[in-house]
């Protein structure tokens, strides 16, 4: 008993009374943290939804030069990548050191898949000149196509930033966890990371039907 109070403190920032308010308060942040995350991209679906209301059309048109298979290859990907991080939780929840960093090195890889998958998305794109606004070149699309390639790079970019900014905290995570710095005691920052992840994944989940299957 005495042991395990020990292993609490060494983690309880000084402001707060015990290990269980600290967890909290880092739970709540993280939460608040997801909701304006959810307005952020909520404010991207509406221009989305406002886009293909005036531009039907051409959204019918241009989303047929999309790949499916990518985007479907890249859907599985981040799905996989959801359910090794929630297993790294389990693995940090259960003191199994070895077990989480295998996982979360997974989970790179995983992540790491799905960006090449996307540059090879976007490499095809910009040779076909498909690209918003002024700088689309491409031919035999009718209507204004510039509109649907800026809602889809912009939609499609903001999120590959958020998948980049989870590696680097997934890699922070992984290097802390090599050290031993996350057990049943303690794995608040395993968690937390597992559940912005999931927010990643959960907006692709939308994305990838908008985008590529709806007509």
């Amino acid at each position: 008993m005495t042991g395990d109070v020990t292993t609490r403190a060494s983690h309880l920032e000084h402001h707060f009374h015990d290990a269980e308010q600290q967890r909290g308060a880092a739970k709540l942040g993280m939460w608040i943290f997801l909701a304006t995350e959810i307005l952020f991209f909520g404010g991207l679906f509406l221009a989305y939804g406002a886009m293909r209301f005036f531009y039907p059309g051409t959204f019918r048109a241009a989303h047929a030069f999309l790949s499916v298979p990518m985007g479907g290859l890249n859907t599985a990907v981040l799905i996989t990548s959801s359910l090794t991080m929630a297993l790294a939780v389990r693995a940090a929840q259960l003191s199994n050191t070895r077990h989480l960093v295998r996982l979360l090195l997974v989970t790179l890889l995983l992540a790491g898949v799905f960006l090449v998958v996307k540059y090879i998305e976007y490499s095809h794109k910009f040779h076909l000149g498909l690209l918003p606004g002024r700088f689309f070149t491409a031919r035999g699309i009718a209507g204004m196509p510039h509109v649907f390639f800026g809602v889809y790079f912009v939609m499609t970019g903001l999120h590959g930033v958020h998948v980049i900014a989870g590696m680097i905290i997934i890699t922070w995570i992984l290097l802390r966890a090599r050290q031993g710095r996350y057990h049943a005691a303690y794995y608040t920052p395993v968690e937390n990371v597992g559940l912005y992840w999931h927010l990643v994944d959960l907006i692709w989940i939308f994305l990838f039907p908008l985008l590529y299957l709806v007509k």
